[in-house]
């Protein structure tokens, strides 16, 4: 395959296109994993909000310093992960992630829980989150040829949103019965679950050339960034994804403070606001294939890309009652269904264009950078709306999303290697 262009299948082929058992049981624990994650949504801040009484600084203090201290303590992990098996490296994210995760409810239940412990949580699972995603990536590298990788995409990015749709109703509901810290549990649980199905697949790819694993140098930290920097089609794929994802991620708290305290919303209503809407992202998700084999890769990214970024300065104007909530849904509707349809394009033509020794750098160097930018960009504005009120920082922050699409791809390009290497018997 020469060009970002894809050759044409019919749309009812992608549904049953077969891509083997492994991947099966990779699509399984990610599903298992995403429920729990949206089950959860929203918990850390209701806790902080609910049962530690933390105003919009510390409760956007919650989101930056977690996030950013995770991605400072993930860097390392990126050159480890490259030169080891990535199915261990993802059961061990996943055990990990469980028993940060449990000691939340513990705590509670023994009247000790703390928001430092928050914060020390929310760092555990952020450096859990961005090295499992590096070895994740890899790793769906190494199972599947190119031609597959935008149809495994389009599956996670569906299975992503249709969890949006049942999880935060489910967890809103367990949130005004139980409170919600049981919405972690249920989370934590799901992580253990994960760990349990990766392992049932019963493949272990093959040990990666392990050229620098002697030792590892201060160097190596940077090798994802530079891979990303030199090539014209990553570079300004990564400075759009990095901006757009802080942004949109800055406005979370504000939202949450704004319609659970400001505005008088339910726990549920809040849920209900972003999962309804998330139909758009599923149905965007079974559209990304057949639009890209269509239009091309390239230009279903910009476009879609375009069109993500006008959507959140509605969020500026919610007020309360129904029509408020009517109007953060169809937000959320339109914001949603966009990425749904860029975020598998996104995702594809990214793997597509990394060589497959540097996945792992790569997706670490990327994740790192964006788990970094929505951390300062969360803290800066908790500032503003400190100063400014969470009105006016959410409408600052969709004027600067208007500006994204500037920094998408120009040009189309081709992967860069589609060798795929034979995988080892379990």
């Amino acid at each position: 395959m020469k060009s970002g262009r894809q050759p044409r299948r019919p749309f009812g082929r992608l549904l049953g296109h077969r891509l083997g058992r492994p991947f099966g049981w990779l699509w399984g624990a990610y599903g298992t994993s995403a429920l729990g994650t949206w089950l959860a949504f929203g918990a850390f801040p209701l806790i902080a909000i609910q049962v530690l009484h933390a105003g919009p600084a510390r409760v956007a203090a919650l989101s930056s310093v977690g996030a950013a201290v995770g991605a400072a303590v993930a860097v390392p992990l990126g050159p480890w992960v490259e030169f080891r098996r990535k199915r261990p490296v993802l059961i061990t994210m996943d055990l990990v992630r469980f028993a940060a995760l449990l000691t939340i409810p513990v705590a509670f239940a023994c009247g000790v829980l703390t928001f430092v412990q928050l914060l020390l949580v929310s760092v555990v699972v952020a450096a859990g989150d961005i090295t499992f995603r590096a070895a994740s990536g890899s790793y769906l590298k190494t199972l599947l040829p190119s031609e597959d990788l935008l149809v495994a995409n389009a599956r996670f990015e569906s299975t992503a949103w249709t969890t949006t749709i049942i999880g935060p109703p489910l967890g809103g509901a367990a949130i005004g019965i139980l409170g919600p810290v049981a919405t972690v549990v249920a989370d934590a649980v799901t992580y253990l679950l994960s760990a349990l199905g990766i392992r049932a697949s019963g493949v272990r790819e093959p040990l990666p050339v392990q050229r620098e694993a002697r030792r590892m140098r201060v160097r190596d930290l940077l090798d994802g960034w530079r891979y990303i920097l030199a090539d014209a089609t990553l570079r300004p794929l990564f400075f759009n994804t990095a901006l757009f994802n802080g942004l949109v991620m800055a406005t979370e708290p504000l939202l949450a403070v704004l319609m659970l305290s400001r505005l008088g919303y339910e726990p549920w209503q809040y849920g209900l606001a972003f999962a309804a809407p998330s139909i758009g992202g599923l149905l965007g998700s079974r559209l990304a294939r057949p639009l890209a084999a269509r239009f091309g890769q390239h230009r279903i990214l910009r476009g879609a890309g375009t069109l993500r970024a006008i959507w959140p300065i509605g969020l500026a104007f919610i007020g309360s009652g129904t029509p408020g909530l009517l109007l953060v849904m169809g937000v959320e509707l339109g914001l949603i269904f966009c990425c749904g349809v860029f975020n598998p394009v996104y995702a594809t033509y990214r793997l597509q264009r990394t060589a497959p020794d540097r996945v792992a750098r790569t997706l670490t160097a990327w994740t790192v950078t964006t788990k970094a930018t929505t951390a300062l960009l969360t803290a800066l504005w908790g500032a503003l709306a400190a100063l400014l009120g969470p009105r006016t920082a959410l409408a600052l922050a969709g004027v600067l999303l208007l500006a994204t699409p500037l920094l998408l791809p120009r040009r189309a390009a081709a992967p860069v290697d589609e060798h795929v290497p034979e995988l080892a018997g379990p």
